[in-house]
């Protein structure tokens, strides 16, 4: 009974193990099938998503009906994604060029009018708010708006045409379902383009490049804070008749007012340079512009050639705008840097505490005008906002909450009066010589430039063009003014022909990098806020060391990073370091003495030195100025130099003094500074790389949702060399990313007329797919450029049909 009991159990096991082998297989082959069917399903769905992204991909060759066009456009896009739009007439050549620029742009022309109109929060919901109550209360759509009565019919006929494109281009892929995907991400559609959004995006650049409101406020603070001699310290130059501040009484809280404010980089700026025919090789002249501004994707810049009756022009414009605002054309070739001049003024506004909408002006009350701008939000409700605007401009304290109380703050800016760039872009783009350019800059008011200029008949010539304001003395420019009083307004503007200008200078070259344009007899006050000159003076060495130059000499001067900066104050700084510190200070001191000054990303060098000046200016101020206020604080780094200079030679610093002297100061700072880069980089400063905490990658706006990183941020970050005061500028964030810089560098030789070096920094295209998406980004790492020429293009051909 026990073996016949013990073969059935071994039977029974038997078969339980052949149940749970069949159960075994069977869910092994559902579990294949189910595999199967869910990569069947991934693989559909991968499928289904490249061809939805892929069909946002503009049609680059064929043929496509526009209804409005009067004649056949030929659109050809050159290998590096240029394009070359051939037109019978004006009209057809604009519509064409909105056309294409949507094709590349859209969604950067949907968030710029956005941007600058303050409806961000309609697509984009409650976080864009402060933004678009900022960006409501300067009005830059309203000083559009205000400015186009005053273009010509035929600017207008311009502005229309290229509206006219863009919206066929809408009409089309929104029809057939083929918006770029980022409309799709973020649950939008474009609307409507019209001709005043182009010209609200042209003034949303002047604010980009604006002026120095911010500053004003924070030595409005510092007055306010500390002892009128430390506060004049930190004045971006030192006043010939010290400022008071305004009585107890009238003192406006900075800080609060300005918590929400939307600051533009402190370091917008840029090179140019022009040589005359006696200093190049092809005894023409020879003319190069790199502007610096943010680096991103899209670029801020898009390149273009346009061909029809009257225009033959190629350079860069801004997605939105019609024309080409920095270039060339067949007689001559120009480029800017921006002037940087006092174009910003603040007012005290003395508000009635009885009719909060009435402000003081010479002892009576004023009634302000009050403009509704109700803020639709994405999911909200419509917020029922209103701005005040005073005789002065609008009150930009109101924002930040401030209203009812007896004293606020408003803005005169000369970008809020109507004004007429896009009327002097259309003027130079057709100018043949210097008279005829200069004429077109006339009506270019806003933001003020330095224009530089060439032509193929040998002329070389510079003007500071653009409307400045006149003050009373230089000194009123550094303060908010008095609201109440009719002698701290302006006094009108510099006459147009009294602006600096040069003409065919002997020397035989003109250059300009935010630098003082002017010499101290010149009659009218430009700006306190000049950028220190280690750009310009490293230009001017190149030039003047050289008896002749070529564009391949004009492009490695671009690519230069030579630290002026630090040739100038590190020897000083080590001068000071003390002995006893340990094996590793000591390295990088050995290392520093051995440094030529090159801001390399492959070197310890600049990472050392930029490292310990960031120090050394947290020891002089963060304990002192809040976080909010040191946002204000535009030039922090100019002003902390020239209290090193002072010390330096033999004048004594307030600020330094109390934090300790210089040598406490360098020798923290370089403490604190060996501490930071050994916990990131290591116990072996020879290791250590400037490109480390230097690189760059052209971050997309959408790249911060992470999943879309990968898609819109093509690739890690790369190093790269410069800085913020090399000629090869790259400015970077807290964590070591490059934000700032040559958004597009070129250079051209009136030898050769009709064509130019380029590079737009990462690329033509706004679609991560479009093989132009980030095809210059090597290019713009390592110094590459591409050759346009007007006369000499292939590529794919689109022809536009009536």
């Amino acid at each position: 009974m026990i073996i016949q009991s013990e073969g059935e159990t071994l039977v029974e096991a038997i078969q339980t193990t052949n149940d749970v082998k069949v159960k075994t297989r069977r869910w092994k082959k559902a579990c294949l099938i189910s595999a199967i069917i869910v990569l069947v399903l991934v693989i559909g769905t991968i499928i289904f998503v490249n061809v939805y992204i892929n069909r946002g991909l503009p049609q680059v060759s064929g043929e496509i009906k526009l209804e409005g066009l009067k004649e056949p456009v030929t659109v050809t896009r050159d290998e590096s994604g240029v394009p070359h739009i051939s037109a019978a007439n004006a009209h057809d050549l604009f519509m064409a060029q909105g056309y294409v620029q949507a094709q590349d742009r859209l969604l950067q022309m949907e968030l710029a009018r956005r941007q600058a109109s303050g409806t961000l929060s309609e697509v984009v919901g409650e976080a864009a708010i402060e933004q678009d109550k900022y960006f409501r209360t300067l009005g830059l759509r309203r000083a559009a708006e205000a400015s186009l009565p005053l273009y010509s019919d035929e600017a207008v006929r311009s502005l229309e045409a290229f509206a006219q494109g863009v919206n066929m281009y809408i009409d089309k892929v929104v029809e057939e379902n083929r918006l770029p995907p980022e409309f799709k991400l973020m649950g939008i559609e474009p609307g409507t383009w019209q001709p005043v959004d182009s010209l609200t995006i042209g003034k949303y650049m002047a604010f980009d490049l604006g002026g120095h409101w911010e500053r004003q406020a924070f030595n409005y603070y510092a007055l306010a804070k500390f002892p009128e001699e430390k506060a004049l310290e930190l004045f971006p130059s030192y006043p010939k008749e010290a400022p008071t501040i305004i009585n107890e009484s009238e003192v406006v809280d900075v800080a609060t007012s300005f918590q929400d404010a939307v600051i533009p980089p402190e370091f917008n700026g840029s090179n140019n340079w022009v040589l005359s025919g006696e200093r190049t090789e092809s005894g023409l002249p020879l003319l190069a512009d790199d502007p610096h501004l943010g680096l991103a994707t899209p670029s801020i810049w898009y390149q273009m050639h346009l061909d029809s009756p009257g225009y033959q022009v190629s350079g860069v414009i801004f997605a939105g705008i019609p024309g080409i605002i920095l270039g060339h054309n067949e007689d001559i070739a120009w480029g800017v840097t921006n002037v940087g001049p006092d174009v910003q003024q603040l007012y005290i506004e003395k508000r009635n505490p009885n009719r909060p909408d009435e402000f003081q002006f010479e002892g009576n009350w004023e009634q302000a005008e009050v403009i509704p701008e109700p803020i639709k939000v994405k999911g909200e409700e419509t917020i029922d906002y209103e701005v005040v605007e005073t005789r002065h401009g609008p009150v930009i304290s109101e924002f930040a909450e401030q209203s009812g109380k007896d004293k606020v703050l408003s803005l005169r800016w000369t970008a809020l009066d109507p004004t007429t760039e896009l009327e002097a872009v259309l003027e130079i783009n057709r100018a043949s010589n210097w008279q005829e350019f200069e004429k077109g800059l006339e009506k270019f008011l806003a933001p003020a430039q330095n224009f530089v200029f060439a032509s193929k008949g040998g002329t070389i010539a510079y003007k500071a063009n653009g409307r400045i304001p006149i003050y009373e003395t230089e000194d009123d420019a550094l303060l908010p003014l008095r609201g109440w009083e009719e002698e701290d307004e302006w006094n009108g503007y510099i006459p147009f022909n009294e602006l600096p200008t040069l003409v065919n200078p002997e020397k035989g070259y003109i250059a300009t990098a935010n630098n003082k344009v002017v010499s101290e007899s010149y009659p009218y006050h430009i700006s306190h806020n000049w950028a220190q000159p280690y750009r310009y003076k490293r230009i001017a060495e190149m030039i003047e060391g050289k008896q002749t130059h070529s564009v391949e000499n004009m492009k490695d001067m671009q690519l230069d990073v030579r630290n002026l900066q630090a040739e100038e104050f590190l020897p000083f700084m080590l001068a000071h370091v003390e002995e006893g510190y340990g094996e590793v200070e000591k390295a990088a001191v050995n290392l520093m003495e051995k440094w030529t000054y090159e801001d390399d990303y492959q070197l310890p060098q600049p990472l050392i030195f930029h490292t310990w000046n960031t120090n050394i200016q947290a020891i002089l101020y963060n304990e002192s100025i809040p976080k909010e206020m040191r946002d204000l604080f535009h030039g922090a780094g100019q002003t902390t130099d020239e209290m090193v200079r002072s010390v330096i030679n033999g004048e004594e610093s307030i600020w330094v003094e109390e934090a300790g002297g210089i040598k406490h100061v360098l020798n923290e700072s370089f403490s604190k500074t060996i501490t930071e880069l050994t916990e990131q980089y290591g116990n072996t400063p020879s290791d250590w790389r400037w490109g480390d905490g230097h690189a760059v990658e052209f971050t997309h706006p959408l790249s911060s949702i992470r999943i879309l990183g990968r898609f819109f941020n093509p690739g890690d970050p790369v190093p790269v060399s410069g800085s913020r005061v090399t000629v090869r500028a790259a400015g970077y964030n807290d964590n070591g990313l490059v934000n700032h810089g040559a958004s597009w560098r070129y250079v051209t030789d009136l030898g050769e007329p009709t064509e130019a070096e380029h590079v737009v920094g990462p690329g033509q295209s706004g679609h991560f797919r479009s093989e132009w998406y980030h095809d210059q980004f090597n290019d713009w790492v390592e110094g590459g450029y591409h050759t346009t020429d007007m006369n000499d293009f292939t590529g794919e051909e689109l022809r536009l049909t009536p």
